[in-house]
């Protein structure tokens, strides 16, 4: 697929915007489990950036490390949003929450957005973002919205070995437009929660078959902040994927160079 995008970089690493990504779970950092955040790394060095990895243990360690960041990711959990961040209760439906991996997603949102930093937000990263701005999440899309699109590999039997696919809408003139080059396109699916009333100053941009929110994006200004309810990193090879990583490393790279005319 053809689009618009910011340009990315080849640039050595001393040049490359530094985009911050934390530790998808607090257990993943306690046993230094690194195969699955190596796949948002590995995607940012890609686009152009250098990815630094995030704390989610020591938020001292954290607030110090943010000032000297130029973008961020939220990546996917195995966690769920605490039901009772955005007024809800645990129907059971919803896994056990990382409060950890919650605080840091919300330390590094309030920095991105108060000094004009990008962020992508990924799978959960996006539901977090969306809490974050006080929207509301379904909290199992099977038993709530009956659907029957598979959003992940257990909606399926036999359970597959890759996430499954579907068709997704984006809404004209949205970066994920741009970036796809059309309405429409094709998405992996890893996922049980979505989006329900979109959070403020964030507009739903994209959507599954089935009417799931699949993205939303910033409005509030003119800041880069886009959350996927998909998972890009692990779209190998897919052209629409690398660009979103494109964008969003060239929106640091943006903000780097910002703050360096500052100076």
């Amino acid at each position: 697929m053809q689009g618009s995008m910011l340009p990315a970089t080849t640039s050595g690493p001393s040049l490359r915007p530094r985009v911050g990504i934390p530790w998808r779970t607090s257990q993943e950092e306690a046993e230094a489990n690194y195969p699955k955040i190596k796949n948002y790394e590995d995607a940012v060095r890609r686009a152009g950036g250098e990815p630094v990895l995030l704390t989610l243990a020591d938020p001292i360690e954290l607030d110090r490390a943010l000032p000297t960041l130029h973008g961020f990711v939220l990546p996917g959990s195995p966690a769920d949003v605490e039901p009772a961040e955005y007024g809800a209760i645990n129907k059971g439906l919803s896994a056990p929450a990382d409060l950890a991996r919650e605080a840091a997603d919300r330390m590094i949102l309030k920095h991105a957005f108060g000094e004009q930093k990008p962020v992508l937000a990924i799978c959960y990263g996006c539901q977090l973002l969306n809490v974050y701005q006080g929207g509301t999440l379904i909290q199992d899309l099977r038993t709530e919205t009956g659907t029957t699109t598979p959003h992940r590999k257990k909606d399926l039997t036999p359970e597959p070995k890759d996430d499954p696919r579907h068709g997704a809408t984006f809404e004209e003139g949205s970066h994920l437009a741009a970036i796809t080059g059309g309405r429409s396109g094709e998405v992996n699916s890893s996922h049980h929660q979505a989006v329900a009333a979109p959070g403020k100053g964030l507009r739903v941009t994209a959507r599954a078959d089935d009417g799931t929110v699949e993205a939303v994006e910033w409005t509030g200004d003119a800041n880069w902040v886009v959350g996927v309810q998909w998972h890009p990193e692990r779209m190998f090879g897919d052209a629409a994927a690398e660009r979103l990583f494109e964008n969003l490393v060239a929106a640091g790279r943006k903000a780097r160079n910002s703050v360096a005319e500052k100076v």
